[in-house]
C-alpha cells in the first residue's frame, strides 16, 4: 500500500495558505529592540572573550599546582592582578579577586569592621543610598554590635558634607560611600569623605562598581582603603570582581579553607575570568574619555527630549553631578511597573532602579531618601553605553514620551 505524501487536511482546521515571497517581502519589520541597562549589565566584549578563551582549554591548569601546567595559569593570574592593579593606580598585592562586586562589599565592610571593633571603634558610617550589598552588609555589622550611623542626602541624592563631619566623629570604625550611585547616576564627593574619615582615623571604603570606566579612579590620588569593583559592567562576564586594598589596611576573611590570595579570599582562583576582567579595564581606561563624552552626549539627548514633551516629568539628582550614562526619571501620576512593562513590550529595556531589587515591593530606597514627601510615579533609569546609538536615543525618547502620555490619558494612541 503507498503511503500518502502529505497527511489529510483535517475537516475541523483549515489548510495554511500558500505564503508568496512577495508576501514576506511586505511584511511590517518591527524596529529592532532597544537595550538601555547598560548600569544593570554590560554585554561581554569580544576582545575578553578572545583574552578568556585558552583558559578553558589549553591554558586550564590550576594555579596552585606546581608543574607546567599550574605554573601557567599562576602566571597568567599574576600578570591578570597587575594589569588590574595599574588601572586603579594600586600596587599587585593591593588587589584581591571577588566574584563580584556584591562580594567585595561584604569583604571590605565585614572583614575591616571585625578587626577594628576590639580596638573601642564601634560605629560604621553609610549613606541611606548606598547600594544593598553596602547597607546589608552595615546592618550585619549592627547585628553584631556596631553603631549605625547614617549620612543624610539631599533632593538631588548627594550626601551633606556638614552631616558627614558630624557622623564621622569620635569611635567610627569605617565609612562607605560608594562612588556614583547605582539608581540615579549622583557622583559623590569621594575625595573629600575619605580624607574625612582619614582625619578621625577611620578606614575608607567606596563601591566603584558604577565608577570605573566612567570616571578617574585613582588610588594614588584619592586616599580610600577600599575599593569595589564588578567586572559585568564593563564588559567582562558576570561572577567576577576586585577589591582594592591599600597596604596595611584592616581585613579580616570571610571565610576559610586555603591560603590563596595571602589568605583574604581562599579558594581556586578563577584564572579565565581574571584575565576577562584585565582585558575589560584595559579597555574601560583606554576608552574612558571618548565613551563618557560620547554617552554625556546620548544621556543629554534622551532627557531633553523627553523634558519637552513631558513637562512634569522629575528628572532625578537634576541638579548634583552625575556620571555620563545614566538617566533616572519619575513619571507623577503613572504606575512604575506598568509603564516599564509597556516600555518592554515596545522593545524599550530599561529598569526602575537596581536590577539587585527586581521583583522587590518596596519600591526605591534611594529615591524615598530624595524624596520622602514626594508622592509614588514612574521611576526609570536609562543607561547607555556600547550598545547604544544615535538612532536608538530618538526612538527611545518618541516611545517614552509616547507612552507617558497616553498612560495619562493626554494623547489616544
Amino acid at each position: 500500500m503507498r503511503l500518502p505524501t502529505r497527511p489529510p487536511t483535517s475537516p475541523h482546521v483549515p489548510p495554511r495558505p500558500a505564503v508568496s515571497r512577495f508576501s514576506l517581502i511586505f511584511q511590517p519589520v518591527k524596529p529592532a529592540p532597544i537595550y538601555l541597562d547598560h548600569a544593570a549589565t554590560t554585554p561581554v566584549r569580544p576582545e575578553v572573550l578572545e583574552a578568556m578563551a585558552p583558559f578553558f582549554d589549553a591554558r586550564f591548569g590550576n594555579p596552585s599546582s606546581t608543574h607546567r601546567w599550574g605554573r601557567e595559569a599562576r602566571t597568567a593570574l599574576d600578570e591578570a592582578r597587575e594589569r588590574v592593579a595599574a588601572c586603579m593606580g594600586a600596587a599587585p598585592d593591593e588587589v584581591c579577586f571577588t566574584s563580584g562586586g556584591t562580594e567585595a562589599d561584604n569583604l571590605a565592610i565585614l572583614g575591616a569592621w571585625r578587626m577594628l571593633r576590639g580596638n573601642g571603634r564601634n560605629a560604621v558610617v553609610t549613606s541611606p543610598i548606598e547600594h544593598k550589598a553596602v547597607l546589608e552588609s552595615v546592618h550585619q555589622a549592627g547585628r553584631e554590635g556596631a553603631e549605625e550611623r547614617f549620612i543624610a542626602v539631599d533632593s538631588t541624592g548627594t550626601v551633606q558634607l556638614d552631616d558627614a563631619r558630624a557622623r564621622i566623629s569620635g569611635d567610627v570604625a569605617l565609612v562607605s560611600v560608594m562612588w556614583i550611585n547605582n539608581e540615579v547616576g549622583t557622583i559623590q564627593p569621594i575625595a573629600e569623605l575619605a580624607a574625612l574619615a582619614k582625619a578621625n582615623g577611620a578606614v575608607f571604603h567606596t563601591d566603584a562598581v558604577q565608577a570605573f570606566g566612567k570616571v578617574e579612579v585613582d588610588a594614588r590620588k584619592i586616599p580610600f582603603d577600599f575599593a569595589s569593583f564588578s567586572g559585568h559592567k564593563i564588559g567582562a562576564p558576570k561572577g567576577i570582581g576586585a577589591m582594592f586594598l591599600r597596604r596595611g589596611a584592616p581585613l579580616e576573611p570571610l571565610f576559610f579553607g586555603g591560603s590563596q590570595d595571602r589568605g583574604r579570599r581562599p579558594g581556586t582562583e578563577n584564572v579565565a575570568f581574571a584575565v576577562g576582567l584585565a582585558k575589560a579595564c584595559e579597555l574601560a581606561n583606554a576608552e574612558r574619555s571618548e565613551h563618557s563624552a560620547k554617552y554625556r552626549a546620548w544621556r543629554d539627548r534622551l532627557e531633553a527630549a523627553i523634558r519637552e514633551q513631558v513637562s512634569d516629568v522629575v528628572v532625578n539628582g537634576d541638579g548634583a553631578e552625575r556620571a555620563p550614562h545614566i538617566l533616572n526619571v519619575s513619571v507623577p501620576g503613572v504606575d512604575s511597573q506598568s509603564f516599564l512593562m509597556a516600555l518592554d513590550l515596545h522593545g524599550i529595556a530599561c529598569s526602575g532602579g537596581s536590577a539587585c531589587q527586581s521583583g522587590s515591593t518596596g519600591g526605591s530606597h534611594v529615591l524615598a531618601a530624595m524624596h520622602p514627601k514626594a508622592p509614588a510615579g514612574a521611576s526609570v533609569r536609562m543607561s547607555v553605553g556600547t550598545l547604544t546609538d544615535d538612532g536608538a536615543v530618538a526612538r527611545a525618547a518618541e516611545v517614552f514620551t509616547k507612552l507617558a502620555l497616553k498612560a495619562r490619558g493626554l494623547v489616544t494612541a
